[in-house]
């Protein structure tokens, strides 16, 4: 098969799969004439019980790849919140300064993805949950950012709630 034939039918391919719905999807928005929407979905964190996150991002419509000439990508904006939905039940998270990823999806064919980390804030103990898009190259510094504060909600940690740090000199501990 002719390599460029090969591309149409992958091209083809991402586009059908980009086009079906999302089970996740709470709603969408038309932004243009030409079809552009911002997707809302809720992502769900893996591994806290009772915390929901809304992530919003623009999905580009067929017309404005056609136009644009950028067939394989979309923009990397996104906006994040994230709430206590009910009691919480917290699993088996890293503490560690750099989180765990929750959440990852494609924005290109290859290399641009829009990801969800989750940060534990041990000082004021806090779930920090980070949006953010990932490429080989040329990262992105586009980001969103929601806090879910754990003082005073009904918390359960399954291995034990992790030690309170004490606040670095010139950081805010929040009581």
């Amino acid at each position: 098969m002719h390599p460029i034939a090969r591309l149409a039918i992958v091209a083809v391919a991402a586009i059908s799969l980009a086009a079906c719905g999302n089970r996740n999807e709470v709603g969408s928005v038309g932004v243009d004439w030409t079809g552009n929407d911002i997707s809302i979905e809720a992502v769900a964190d893996p591994e806290v019980d009772g915390v929901v996150c809304h992530l919003s991002f623009f999905n580009r419509s067929f017309i404005d790849r056609l136009s644009q000439g950028n067939w394989f990508e979309d923009p990397s904006y996104s906006a994040l919140d994230c709430s206590a939905v009910g009691p919480i039940t917290v699993g088996d998270i890293s503490t560690r300064g750099g989180g765990e990823e929750i959440f990852q999806q494609g924005r290109s064919l290859i290399w641009k993805s829009l990801r969800v980390t989750r940060i534990y804030d041990a000082t004021n103990n806090a779930l920090i949950y980070l949006a953010h898009a990932r490429q080989i190259q040329q990262g992105s510094g586009k980001m969103s950012l929601s806090v879910v504060p754990l003082n005073g909600l009904d918390v359960t940690w399954e291995n034990g709630a992790p030690a309170r740090q004490p606040a670095a000199e010139g950081s805010v501990l929040v009581q």
